[in-house]
C-alpha cells in the first residue's frame, strides 16, 4: 500500500501543449504537501534509417534551453491519433523522408518527477523522399550521420536530448549497429 494519496488535482494553467496542476498529496494519513504536476498530451519519435545506414537527424532551436539541438525527429500527438502514426507524419514532416517499414524501439518517460510526458519510439528502413513540411514556428535542417558517430556524440555530451540519447542507443543494442 502506497504512504501517498492524491487528495485533489487543481488546474494552474492550460496550455498549447502541456496542462499545469498542483496536486495535493497526503502522505502517511499524517500531512500534506503540494506536487507539481505537468500533464502532457503524449509523443512520439523515429529513427530513420537510410540506405547506407546512416541516421537522419534534426537541428532545431529549443526555447526551454536556448540553444539549438541534434534529436530525432518526433512530435505531439494530434487528437485520436495513434502513436506510430504520429511517428510516420513527424518523420516525414520534419526530415521530407516517407519512412518504410516501421518498428517499435522503446518507450520512454521524459521526466517522470514531474511530468506523465512519454514519447513511443520507432525505428524505419526503406525510407523514400519527399519534401519537408514544417510548422510555421519550425526551422529545422537535417544530417545524416552513422549510428556510430552519433554514440561518439551522446559520450562526449554534445547530444543531450533525452529521447534522443536512449533512441540511439537502443537502436545500436537492439539492430546490432
Amino acid at each position: 500500500m502506497s504512504p501517498y494519496k492524491r487528495l485533489k488535482r487543481d488546474l494552474v494553467h492550460k496550455g498549447r501543449i502541456i496542462d499545469y496542476y498542483n496536486d495535493t498529496i497526503e502522505i502517511n494519513g499524517e500531512k500534506t504537501t503540494i506536487f507539481d504536476f505537468i500533464n502532457h498530451k503524449g509523443a512520439s519519435a523515429m529513427v530513420p534509417v537510410d540506405e547506407m545506414g546512416n541516421i537522419i537527424m534534426v537541428r532545431q532551436y529549443r526555447n526551454a534551453i536556448d540553444s539549438y539541438t541534434l534529436e530525432i525527429p518526433a512530435g505531439g500527438l494530434n487528437p485520436g491519433e495513434d502513436n506510430e502514426t504520429c511517428a510516420i507524419r513527424e518523420c516525414e514532416e520534419e526530415t521530407g523522408f516517407k519512412p518504410g517499414e516501421v518498428h517499435h524501439l522503446i518507450d520512454v518517460f521524459t521526466t517522470i518527477a514531474f511530468s506523465n510526458e512519454k514519447i513511443c519510439i520507432y525505428y524505419t528502413t526503406g525510407i523514400t523522399p519527399t519534401r519537408q513540411n514544417l510548422d510555421e514556428d519550425e526551422f529545422v535542417t537535417t544530417a545524416h550521420y552513422s549510428p556510430e558517430e552519433l554514440t561518439k556524440m551522446i559520450l562526449k555530451g554534445e547530444i543531450t536530448d533525452a529521447k534522443t540519447v536512449a533512441a540511439i542507443l537502443a537502436y545500436r543494442a537492439k539492430v546490432g549497429r
